[in-house]
């Protein structure tokens, strides 16, 4: 059998929280930020979490994360 590995895209955009949530960052933040309002930019600044529906598929990319 050949080794377990974790997706890299995956360790690079998800943390595992100490309760078993994964964080993540937000999107739509990165470019093209001229047409969007300064409310909007502000409201996706910091981490946001992982809905719960999507674990199962982090879990398969991070088999060693715990989750």
């Amino acid at each position: 059998m050949p080794k377990m590995k974790t997706k890299s895209s995956a360790k690079k955009r998800f943390r595992v929280r100490p309760g078993g949530t994964v964080k993540r960052g937000q999107a739509f933040k990165r470019h093209i930020l001229t047409k969007k309002t300064t409310k909007n930019k502000r409201q996706l600044r910091g981490p946001a979490n992982v809905h719960e529906r999507d674990l199962g598929h982090i879990a398969q990319m991070m088999p060693f994360a715990g989750l």
